[in-house]
């Protein structure tokens, strides 16, 4: 079902953020008093998601709504791990351990996001004036993008602005088939948000994508490219697809229309992706973008595939889909090692040589097969 932007709603229920969900999924808990007991992260959002009864759903909404919120990043967890409130079963969440919201405004459109960004833009130093945009991928609650937002710009200590793209996953294990359309519904929404960013004045943009939300990414690029849009086309700094649901034959495609792709353009992939092996088991494939094994297939596109299949996701990534950003062993080694820079600026992924493991160049394309650090020669 389809909606028309509305402001009121989300207005009249933004202070009554403690919101009801499945049980054991992420919830937006807003809490000011915890603000000073963790790490605040602003994060700006763009959503096409309906927000009805106090909630970001699932169902589709015609154009963006816009919020900012302050996200409390608590002190006492483990690197690349996101641990929200997801129950009522306590009185007062406990900001020592888990993620929450301490500020949430509604944005009333385009102009008043222009203006929130403009302001976050201006109190950073010139060098760090970028945004960072995170799409996020399948089975997504609203709450689960805006932590993971959250956690990617605080531990990999992105400089800039952080904004969330959030489009409207079905938050189901089942509803892969509805998330896929969703992506295509949703890649309007994303190139109208890459407009405004740049209406704002922003010189540089950093995108962030994972599994299916790299799908919403690729599209969106497409229709920038085809609209004639080289103004944000060239504001595009870099580009980061981990564990990339796509494809491969459609990321060609995309690609080459794209052409030229944003530099440096960053796959990160990996042979454990067990989510990924049973995406190509439904669309009848081998493979998948995210687990693809040799640069062969891409070898024509100027792209660098990162393999880390040597790496494990989190505790809480279970089917090694997000082992990009819930790893505490890869978030430490990209945090340590100075060729990755991941603002992405200047000539960082001509140096990815210096990474631990294997490079290969085929063609237009790298593909490093990196190692932990206590594996590397």
């Amino acid at each position: 079902m389809m909606r028309s932007a509305a402001f009121r709603p989300i207005a009249l229920a933004i202070f009554c953020l403690v919101l009801a969900g499945c049980a054991g999924r992420a919830m937006i808990a807003l809490v000011p008093g915890a603000a000073g007991v963790g790490t605040s992260e602003p994060v700006l959002v763009a959503s096409t998601r309906v927000f009805e009864n106090g909630d970001w759903g699932n169902d589709r909404l015609e154009g963006l709504s816009f919020v900012s919120f302050d996200v409390s990043i608590p002190p006492e967890r483990e690197l690349g791990a996101v641990e929200p409130v997801r129950a009522r079963s306590r009185a007062t969440p406990d900001p020592m351990t888990e993620f929450m919201v301490t500020r949430a405004e509604a944005l009333a459109g385009p102009s008043d996001f222009g203006a929130e960004l403009r302001r976050e833009l201006a109190q950073r130093p010139a060098d760090q004036r970028e945004v960072m945009v995170f799409v996020h991928g399948f089975n997504n609650t609203f709450a689960d993008g805006l932590y993971r937002t959250a956690q990617i710009r605080h531990d990999f200590n992105i400089p800039g602005v952080a904004v969330h793209f959030a489009w409207p996953s079905a938050g189901n294990a089942l509803g892969y088939a509805f998330d896929r359309d969703s992506a295509l519904f949703a890649r309007d929404g994303l190139e109208t948000l890459l407009r405004e960013i740049v209406a704002a004045g922003s010189n540089r943009i950093v995108l962030v994508a994972h599994s299916l939300g790299s799908s919403v990414t690729m599209e969106a690029l497409r229709q920038l490219r085809i609209g004639g849009h080289t103004d944000v086309l060239n504001r595009i700094s870099g580009v980061i697809l981990m564990s990339p649901d796509i494809d491969i034959d459609l990321f060609r495609s995309q690609a080459m229309r794209i052409d030229p792709l944003p530099q440096p353009f960053v796959i990160f992939t990996s042979q454990r992706d067990r989510a990924l092996r049973i995406s190509a088991a439904i669309t009848g494939q081998r493979s998948r973008l995210g687990n693809l094994g040799t640069v062969e297939d891409v070898a024509d596109l100027a792209v660098t595939l990162i393999d880390i299949s040597e790496f494990r996701g989190g505790a809480r990534d279970g089917l090694n889909h997000f082992a990009a950003a819930t790893s505490p062993a890869m978030i430490q080694l990209l945090q340590q090692v100075a060729a990755v820079d991941l603002s992405l600026q200047g000539e960082a992924a001509r140096n990815l040589g210096l990474l631990p493991g294997t490079v290969l160049t085929v063609r237009n394309a790298t593909q490093v097969i990196l190692q932990p650090l206590s594996l590397a020669p």
